[in-house]
């Protein structure tokens, strides 16, 4: 059956129908189709959800908006309010082809903007079903509706990070020696659903070698003491914007010498790129002024990903914050400034915050001290 997501629906009809008509003036003329995920949850205020059944939202360059959503599925969408969003509910059952039900929408469409993440099974569907319209990823024009957080979302994800920020305050409950990673993952795991969380998204706990491995997730290794630990975690709150954030933590004195001298490039890096964010900057100059840190204290190939990534409905999306991207930064753009300092087989670090743009600085959604924190 549909697996469809368990967050409540966004029903402010005013933002959602606002959210609406700028979608298709942003694709100028351009049919989009939407399929289940973050971009239709920001549309209509519902992600959806489906297996091998199509549902998804058509935006003709005219004419109304429509639901292609199975006739079984459909009572599942009883709590929006389309027909107040001026959205047609268009239901099929096993044996129509609802690909056709797409094309009568776009009829004459010369070009279709389809969701980034559709199944090919989708995409194969609609080729086969408009042969003659050029069809083109979706994801640059509603982008660029998302990329701007209006005042709702800001304060969604001002709550997301008190709430992470609750979780880091109380690592040291759980952070210790003889304990393995998997189990204080677990513990901070539950910690996130207690603190504000729907659920866990991710838990990152990275201990002695295994912080030098950014996307380490959870190992039975076992904390030793003297071990430096990355911690990194997140999650959607029931609005279904998300925090993330990271911190670093010594459990007890940390057996390398070289630990403090380093991390104290880390803080330096981590907030000069804080301190850069403004509107008007670009997102590579932001990555620039924690790179250009790490560089000249000699760790330049030591940090091996971007300084960070948009955030909102999804944990990683525009903007990213790395070298070449020359997006202006503007008010209403959420992100994380997150250096990290890798020593292959040895130690890792990070520091990660959420930060937002406002109209003449930054606003961070993050306040838990950015110190080493060492676990006595």
């Amino acid at each position: 059956m549909a697996r469809r997501s368990a967050l409540p629906p966004v029903h402010d009809v005013a933002v959602l129908r606002a959210r609406l008509d700028r979608a298709r003036e942003a694709a100028a003329g351009t049919g989009l189709v939407i399929t289940p995920g973050s971009d239709l949850r920001y549309l209509i205020g519902q992600p959806g959800g489906s297996l091998e059944r199509l549902t998804t939202l058509v935006i003709p360059a005219d004419g109304a908006p429509a639901l292609v959503v199975p006739k079984l599925e459909a009572p599942g969408y009883d709590d929006l309010s389309l027909a107040e969003l001026g959205v047609d509910i268009v239901t099929w059952v096993d044996g129509v082809d609802p690909y056709n039900l797409v094309a009568e929408r776009l009829s004459g469409a010369e070009r279709v903007a389809v969701s980034d993440f559709t199944p090919a099974l989708h995409v194969f569907g609609f080729r086969d079903a408009l042969p003659k319209a050029e069809q083109v990823l979706a994801g640059p024009i509603v982008r660029e509706l998302r990329m701007r957080k209006d005042a709702a979302e800001i304060e969604a994800l001002r709550k997301a990070g008190a709430a992470i920020d609750r979780v880091h305050a109380r690592v040291g409950e759980w952070l210790r020696p003889g304990r393995t990673e998997a189990e204080v993952g677990s513990d901070i795991a539950a910690a996130i659903v207690e603190e504000g969380h729907t659920e866990a998204d991710f838990v990152i706990v990275g201990s002695g070698p295994n912080g030098a491995s950014p996307h380490h997730a959870l190992s039975d290794r076992v904390i030793e003491a003297g071990d430096v630990v990355v911690v990194d975690i997140g999650g959607p709150v029931a609005e279904g914007y998300n925090s993330d954030s990271t911190r670093t933590y010594a459990v007890g004195t940390p057996r390398d010498a070289d630990v403090a001298a380093t991390y104290a490039v880390l803080q330096e890096a981590q907030q000069a790129a804080v301190d850069a964010v403004r509107p008007g900057a670009t997102a590579e100059s932001i990555d620039a002024a924690a790179r250009d840190v790490i560089t000249a204290a000699g760790f330049g190939d030591y940090f091996i990903h971007r300084t960070g990534h948009g955030i909102g409905l999804d944990v990683h999306e525009e903007p990213y914050i790395v070298a070449g991207n020359e997006l202006t930064l503007e008010p209403g753009m959420a992100f994380s400034v997150e250096p990290g300092i890798y020593q292959a087989g040895r130690w890792g670090a990070r520091i990660e915050d959420i930060v937002v743009v406002t109209a003449d600085g930054v606003e961070s959604m993050n306040n838990q001290p950015h110190d080493l924190v060492v676990l006595t």
